[in-house]
């Protein structure tokens, strides 16, 4: 295996162990949300609502994923669809008010966990990782995966 092959293995296998962190440590910051939820909450108030498939695009997950994810928050009251004012015909997500505290509460929870977690690195550090991600991250692919059922 050459450099670069062991490199591709260890940020596989690195990012694989992060995403079961940030998985298990979403109960612990707020049981009644799980990441998937927080990140689709985060969305919505990033953009200011969208429908239900622009956030499957943006996430690449199959749109029943998204269906399943949806109702379950319009459940907790913490999404509603609005009508489109320029399309009758559209649904469009938006974030309530319960929504929203909820939102900024395990943000807040999160953003004091990264900085702990974060403590020690030198700044330089913390741009230069802040930058690889988001280069890794505009870089992805449009392929769709599904995710397990409990997401």
């Amino acid at each position: 295996m050459n450099t670069a092959d062991a490199a591709i293995e260890t940020i596989h296998r690195e990012m694989t162990a992060f995403a079961r962190r940030a998985r298990a440590s979403a109960g612990r910051l707020h049981p009644e949300l799980s990441l998937v939820s927080y990140t689709l909450l985060g969305h919505l108030e990033d953009v200011g609502g969208c429908r239900a498939t622009d956030l499957a695009a943006h996430y690449a997950l199959d749109k029943s994923t998204v269906s399943r994810q949806v109702s379950a928050l319009e459940r907790a009251g913490l999404v509603e669809r609005r009508t489109d004012p320029q399309d009758q015909r559209v649904q469009v997500l938006h974030l309530t008010p319960a929504g929203m505290e909820i939102l900024a509460q395990v943000t807040a929870s999160r953003r004091v966990a990264f900085r702990e977690r974060l403590a020690g690195w030198p700044e330089e550090d913390l741009r230069q990782f802040a930058g690889y991600l988001l280069r890794y991250n505009a870089a992805g692919g449009t392929r769709r995966v599904t995710a397990a059922a409990g997401d």
